[in-house]
Formats: structure tokens, C-alpha cells, sequence
């Protein structure tokens, strides 16, 4: 076993600088534009899709925020308007596939997968998983429902508001941070290993896929990110990764977030991992012509 101690540190160390250089400015960007109302002017445009996916029209701005920013500013937006349980799927399951736009198509960008490419492909992917989930008999959602009342965080003023932001983008980056220098560690560790070097290439397919299934687009990002400037992974290979965890990252976090509001977590989780499995092999056949 030959593991490269300094080389893993410094591709930690790499990648870990990119996710705070994107993290820490979007983060305070989002923020400043919820704060000075600036999606309430936007959110017109994301009517006709709540009309789509059967959602009432109140609902656009928390899509909007949702898709742009993240899920957790959507739940804000939304949580007020006290939705059905099954109202509550759609847009977990809706939102699953289609969020933080802002920051995680920058992220596929940097892996050198087109913007448009990021965003047309979740928003058709999640319409699409809504009209199957309307196929389904809806005797799988939870009946629960919930009156409770998330509202958006008021500040006294624009440097309240930019401290908190700040401070919490400087947060998730170091949550984000030592989860993907542990990974990488990992993942050199194990290829290290003589058995598994026979087949790297599956393990570094594998475990990035892996990674974001569970733990999100950022993380998987970052793991991807070392291996494909490492030259392991070809260009097809990412493209593949990028497009099964643009439809599917994220799981168990993303979707237990509309489960405490009423959703069901078995469609939400079985129909986006069908439609990545189906889709994702699909792309890779097209190959470069998505790529930069």
C-alpha cells in the first residue's frame, strides 16, 4: 500500500479553498436579495410553473426562492401557507431535483458542465417526476399535517443582516469543508489499497455517486472536483456522475426537511433515484456535446 500522505493534503486543501471561494460570496448575495425584497419582483415569472405542477399560485415566491437559493429558504417562504401533506410531496419531490440553482450549477460549471445544461435538465427532470407522482395513488403520503409557522428572519438593518450572513456562510463552508477533506482522505486511502487499484475507476465512480446521493451536490462536487483534475475520471465519466446527482443528491437531508411538514418520503426519494438511473446512462451516450 502506497498512500501519498502530502498529495491528499493538498488536494484537500484545493478543493476546500473552491467551496469557500463560492460558498462564502453566493451565500451573503442570497441573503442581501431576500432582504431587500428583490425575489418578491421575480417571483411572477415561476407562476405558470406552479400552475404545472399543481401548486396554488401563493407558492411562487417559495419555489422561486427555492430553485435560486435553497430549500431552506423555500420552506420559509412556505411553510406559512399551511399545505396539504400531498401539496408538501410535490414540492419536495419538485424542489428535491430543482434547487440552489445559484450555487450548485456554479458547482457543476466548475466540473465543466454547462449552466444551461445544469438548469434545463433539473427543471425537466423534476416536472417530470411530478406528472409520475400524479400517477400515483396517493395512499402513500403521511396524513400528518402541521400549522407551524416558519417566517423569514426580519434584521435590524443591512449590517445585522450581513453580519449574520457572513457568519453563516463561514459555517457551512467549515461544515462543508472538514466533511470533504475526510472524504478525500478516504477515497485516496482506499485506492491506495493493491486490491482496489485493479478497479479504480468503478470505485471512483462509485464513491463520488455515493457521496452526493447522501450527503448533496457540494459534497460529491468536491470529491468529483479531485478526481477530475487528477485525470482519472474522463470527461464522460463526470458527465455521468454530474447528471445522476443533479436529479438525485441528497436524500435523506433533503427530503426528511418536507417530511416534518406532511410529505411523503417514499415517492420522493423512489422517483427521483428511478429517473437517475434512467436518464444519467441515457446523457452519457450523448457525450461532449453538453460538455465545455
Amino acid at each position: 500500500m502506497d498512500f501519498d500522505f502530502k498529495g491528499t493534503l493538498k488536494a484537500a486543501v484545493k478543493s476546500s479553498l473552491f467551496i469557500v471561494k463560492l460558498i462564502v460570496p453566493l451565500y451573503i448575495v442570497a441573503d442581501t436579495m431576500l432582504y431587500f425584497g428583490i425575489l418578491n419582483h421575480i417571483a411572477f415569472v415561476f407562476k405558470p410553473l406552479t400552475e404545472l405542477i399543481h401548486l396554488p399560485a401563493e407558492s411562487a415566491v417559495g419555489i422561486a426562492a427555492g430553485m435560486i437559493f435553497n430549500l431552506y429558504a423555500a420552506i420559509a417562504f412556505l411553510a406559512p401557507l399551511n399545505l396539504s401533506p400531498f401539496q408538501w410531496t410535490v414540492i419536495g419531490l419538485f424542489l428535491g431535483i430543482a434547487h440552489s440553482f445559484l450555487v450548485e450549477s456554479a458547482i457543476m460549471k466548475k466540473l465543466g458542465i454547462s449552466v444551461i445544461y445544469s438548469i434545463v435538465l433539473r427543471t425537466l427532470t423534476a416536472i417530470v417526476a411530478i406528472k409520475l407522482l400524479m400517477l400515483l395513488p396517493f395512499n402513500l403520503s403521511s396524513q400528518i399535517s402541521t400549522r407551524k409557522e416558519i417566517s423569514v428572519k426580519v434584521y435590524k438593518n443591512v449590517f445585522a443582516m450581513l453580519s449574520h450572513s457572513v457568519q453563516h456562510a463561514v459555517i457551512l463552508s467549515g461544515k462543508i469543508v472538514l466533511l470533504i477533506v475526510v472524504i478525500i482522505f478516504i477515497l485516496n486511502f482506499i485506492k491506495s489499497l493493491p486490491i482496489v487499484k485493479r478497479y479504480s475507476e468503478k470505485v471512483n465512480t462509485m464513491f463520488s455517486i455515493l457521496t452526493g446521493l447522501f450527503l448533496g451536490i457540494t459534497y460529491g462536487a468536491g470529491v468529483l472536483i479531485n478526481e477530475a483534475e487528477s485525470g482519472i475520471l474522463t470527461k464522460k465519466d463526470i458527465l455521468f456522475i454530474g447528471t445522476f446527482l443533479m436529479i438525485c443528491h441528497s436524500v435523506i437531508e433533503d427530503s426528511f426537511l418536507f417530511v416534518i411538514f406532511g410529505a411523503s418520503w417514499i415517492p420522493m426519494v423512489a422517483i427521483r433515484l428511478l429517473l437517475a438511473v434512467l436518464i444519467s446512462p441515457a446523457i452519457r451516450r450523448l457525450g461532449s456535446r453538453i460538455l465545455n
